[in-house]
């Protein structure tokens, strides 16, 4: 089994959602989906993040936009970084996550096309809606769901859960729920990690 805990508001974390998808796939693992808030990770026991941002090493930022779009081109993705609206305020498309259960894979897969392909800001009422309706959502089911005490507090138990195991950003990725991997690159060391696990469950 895959824990996945992501963010959309981050384009590694898209790069892993797109391609973690048909390595599970292909090795027969299940994904069990664990939408988080980066944020809150970041303030709790990350805030070096922010440091980063405001007072960037030149030349390593220019690599990371390299990096990023090397990544992009190799996945088939259209990524701009940094977006219009950067960071954005996912935590009513992240609740939207909460709420869609089993069913978020497609609202996923479309907000982080609408945010880091289409340049659309996620925190919007308008741009949720959209996407919403995009792909077959009731748009007043959702608003009315995301408002729920219960699913706030799930994904804040998520948020919570995560930094409590080790993690420090988005995406987490766990297999056989103590391997902990961070990243869109440790993809390979992940595949492994699973023909590891078939193995010895043979």
């Amino acid at each position: 089994m895959i824990e996945f805990f992501f963010d959309c508001s981050s384009p590694w974390t898209y790069l892993a959602f797109h391609n973690i998808q048909p390595l599970a796939k292909e090795l027969g693992a299940e994904i069990v989906w664990r939408p988080i808030l980066v944020g809150g990770i970041f303030n709790t026991v990350n805030p070096s993040v922010y440091a980063q941002r405001e007072t960037p090493v030149p030349l390593k930022a220019r690599y990371m936009k390299k990096d990023l779009q090397d990544w992009a081109r190799s996945a088939g993705l259209a990524i701009k970084m940094p977006p219009t609206v950067f960071p954005v305020n996912s935590v009513k498309a992240m609740r939207g996550c909460i709420w869609l259960g089993a069913d978020m894979v497609p609202f996923a897969t479309a907000l982080f096309e609408a945010y880091w392909g289409g340049d659309k800001d996620i925190s919007q009422d308008a741009v949720l809606a959209e996407i919403c309706r995009k792909v077959g959502i009731d748009e007043q089911k959702f608003f009315a769901g995301i408002s729920e005490q219960a699913i706030k507090d799930q994904l804040k138990a998520n948020t919570e859960e995560v930094v409590a195991r080790g993690g420090f950003g988005s995406p987490t990725i766990f297999v056989g729920k103590t391997d902990m991997y961070f990243g869109n690159d440790r993809l390979p060391l992940i595949r492994e990690a699973l023909l590891r696990s078939k193995a010895s469950a043979a």
